[in-house]
């Protein structure tokens, strides 16, 4: 069932629909580590909501989401109309290995990806091909999205990834591997004492090596609430 809601921290609305795989707090979480400026991609950008996010922040230009799933990006398009956006978010209905016939190289200064988190054989594969895509490495894999960013960025050029923990030595090592030198790591912990669930890493094209961490994010309280940088993140108040 397709519902419209309120994208956190804008006035902006965003289409979604409960039988395809919607944005969750990654995606929220990411568009608020990353420091997009000029020319932004989000390579599978869902139904769009980390470029309405982004889209205001002073120094983007034009943000691309490209998304391989047809019904997405139909969905995706339909949120840029209806938020009167098409002078600023392009949606491309495209596999992301398509980018570098369609975009060149060294044009992009920051790409943004909330990738597949699961290697094929990693976990069942749910029979909805929307939901397996989303979840794991069936359409692109981190090889793919490192050689393309790799590509299409301008050097020194900025990416930005979410991950899973068990997954860190594979993102770094790909990254690495073509040229995207690991630059800034942050952990994301979902109550005080838990293990890490998720890491936000940034990379970049021709960088030094200076691998730096940020202060971890903890996502709720011991109440179960919401801790206080959440709500900021979301651009909410208690």
């Amino acid at each position: 069932m397709r519902r419209i809601d309120l994208v956190p921290g804008t006035e902006y609305k965003i289409i979604q629909d409960k039988g395809l795989f919607s944005y969750g707090i990654d995606a929220i979480l990411l568009s608020h580590f990353s420091k997009a400026k000029g020319v932004v991609v989000d390579l599978g950008t869902g139904t769009g909501i980390i470029p309405l996010r982004i889209v205001d922040r002073k120094g983007v230009s034009l943000v691309y989401g490209v998304e391989i799933q047809e019904k997405v990006a139909e969905m995706a398009m339909e949120t840029v109309r209806l938020n009167s956006l098409q002078d600023r978010i392009r949606i491309l209905h495209k596999d992301l290995k398509d980018l570098p016939e369609t975009l060149g190289k060294s044009t992009v200064d920051t790409v943004i990806t909330n990738p597949p988190y699961m290697k094929p054989g990693g976990a069942i594969v749910s029979r909805e091909d929307n939901f397996a895509i989303s979840r794991h490495e069936i359409a692109a894999t981190l090889e793919d999205i490192a050689a393309v960013s790799q590509y299409i960025l301008k050097p020194l050029g900025k990416l930005y990834i979410v991950h899973r923990p068990n997954r860190l030595v594979d993102v770094l090592c790909t990254l690495r591997s073509h040229g995207l030198e690991p630059k800034h790591i942050q952990w994301v912990h979902p109550k005080p004492g838990k293990k890490a669930n998720l890491f936000l890493l940034e990379a970049v094209k021709g960088g030094r090596s200076d691998f730096k961490y940020r202060e971890p994010i903890v996502v709720y309280d011991d109440n179960g609430s919401y801790n206080e940088e959440i709500y900021e993140i979301y651009g909410m108040s208690r």
